[in-house]
């Protein structure tokens, strides 16, 4: 039982998945143009259509596949999707003389089993608007400007939205779908923890059979899961490595370790391979390169371990879904890279391993549900993200050792500050956002300070923050300015070759949450 959803490019699509998942409905994303059969092969019981940059008149634009309507199925369009709806069915949709971009009051016209009178603040992104509502549709809502907020075929099932349900800026955004899931799809709520544990595990005991598995690990709630999840499912066909590749944080080795060998006793290898990271990077500056370089580092080395430990086919990963859909996301054909993940379109084109990803098309909350299902211990579940590449995309710039030190000691003061004031390294209580990633990173940037009557010229840490729910989307902590001031003061204090702090207020989209 599931909702196929296909994507029209809005950069709000994956919140729709996200969002339907909650409701513990499975979903599936498709480009618009994926095939038929690959779309119905997972028997959904309706299909959400999401917003887009286009305009349904514009020569070239996304169309509705046919086998939509025809399968008879209930349908939700969601902005761009509403006029694709009404273009499709005999609608006239124009661009409107007043766009909408932020909050609207919406007024309820007409009583439908969509919307109801408490949602009144929704969120409008659109520049076109449905001016004439197709044969047999009823409208249901309005906003000041645009008079078919919300409409309906009830004959057909069919609906449409000129809002965004999905957003966190549409209070009740989530009864609407629900609504739609539950009312006017019958779905039943069959996506739970236990079911994604249960389907993962079928589907790697099918992928690898009887053969031997390489995991890939590093301490992090993704690769931690993603072992424990294969481990769960073919026991001692499993051997798993830790990377210690010199980019790692301060007592990062030990710290991972610790953590990880009661899961996986001798099946834990690690392996020493400062050296080797840090020659391959050296003089590097460029973000992109240096993820290249990192992640052929990785499988290579991966793939000696392999030969040492015998033959393994297979590699586990812990990739989830903002990497595909950042790194370059060929199931939607409207995306557009953000920056290459290691794991994902940082690998080289060619190695010795076919990939086993059961974490691919989770977020990161369901990630952690299903790590604390598993029963792993907090301190894994809840830890700090830390990227793949480590420091190395902190450490703007070319890389040195003594770079590399500099920042592991900011770092290390910062994260002390935040796990004393009880901010990081938890569960999150209810209601509350959490602090979902903080870190230092190390600026190519030197400016002129005093200390001790003496001219200084020397470089600058920036520290950073975000709550996240899902990383897909981000806002800056607003920390309290205390414990920043007693941040900073100590980094330019303890910290030799650093003059000059400052804290990153920027949300994400515009920025990514990691500086490179």
């Amino acid at each position: 039982m599931s909702i196929a959803i296909l994507d029209y490019g809005s950069q709000y699509t994956q919140l729709i998945a996200r969002r339907v998942r909650e409701q513990q409905v499975y979903c599936e994303l498709f480009s618009w143009d994926a095939p038929a059969a690959q779309v119905l092969a997972i028997q959904p019981r309706g299909f959400i259509l999401s917003g887009g940059p286009a305009s349904v008149y514009a020569p070239g634009a996304p169309t509705l596949p046919a086998y939509v309507l025809e399968s008879g199925l209930p349908v939700l369009g969601i902005c761009y999707g509403l006029q694709l709806l009404a273009h499709t069915l005999g609608g006239q949709v124009s661009t409107s003389s007043q766009h909408e971009y932020g909050s609207a009051h919406l007024e309820i016209v007409q009583e439908n089993p969509l919307v109801d009178s408490a949602l009144q603040q929704v969120w409008m992104s659109h520049g076109d608007r449905v001016q004439v509502p197709p044969p047999g549709f009823i409208v249901y809502a309005r906003s000041a400007t645009c008079p078919i907020a919300v409409m309906g075929d009830p004959q057909r099932r069919l609906y449409g939205l000129q809002f965004h349900p999905e957003v966190a800026h549409t209070p009740h955004g989530d009864q609407v779908l629900h609504n739609f899931l539950y009312g006017i799809c019958a779905c039943q709520p069959a996506w739970t923890t236990h079911s994604i544990i249960q389907d993962a595990t079928e589907k790697v005991r099918a992928q690898v059979g009887a053969q031997r598995v390489l995991s890939a690990v590093s301490g992090g709630v993704d690769s931690s899961v993603a072992t424990a999840l294969v481990s769960r499912a073919i026991g001692s066909q499993l051997e798993a490595v830790f990377v210690d590749t010199g980019l790692l944080r301060q007592d990062e080795r030990a710290g991972v370790q610790a953590a990880l060998a009661p899961l996986l006793g001798e099946n834990l290898h690690v392996v020493d391979a400062a050296a080797t990271f840090l020659t391959a990077l050296q003089d590097v500056s460029d973000p992109e390169h240096k993820r290249r370089i990192i992640g052929e580092t990785f499988i290579r080395i991966f793939e000696q371990q392999a030969d040492q430990l015998g033959h393994l086919p297979f590699l586990v990963q812990g990739t989830i879904y903002p990497d595909v859909v950042e790194s370059r996301a060929p199931e939607r054909a409207n995306a557009q890279r953000i920056k290459s993940h290691h794991n994902v379109g940082g690998l080289p084109e060619h190695m010795d391993f076919e990939l086993v990803e059961p974490l691919r098309y989770l977020f990161k909350d369901e990630v952690r549900a299903v790590g604390e299902a598993l029963g792993l211990p907090s301190a894994l579940v809840w830890r700090q993200p830390f990227p793949g590449p480590g420091l190395a995309v902190r450490c703007l710039g070319a890389i040195t050792p003594a770079r590399l030190e500099t920042l592991r000691r900011a770092d290390a003061i910062f994260r002390s500050a935040l796990r004393a004031a009880g901010l990081i390294d938890r569960p999150p209580r209810s209601g509350e956002v959490p602090i979902a990633q903080a870190f230092a990173a190390l600026l190519p940037v030197r400016s002129v300070g005093v200390m001790g009557d003496q001219r200084t010229y020397q470089e600058t840490v920036v520290l950073r923050a975000v709550t996240s729910q899902d990383f897909m989307t981000a806002d800056w902590a607003h920390l309290p300015a205390d414990l920043l001031a007693a941040v900073s003061n100590r980094i330019v204090n303890e910290v030799p070759g650093v003059n000059r702090v400052v804290y990153d207020i920027t949300s994400k989209p515009p920025a990514t949450i990691e500086w490179e």
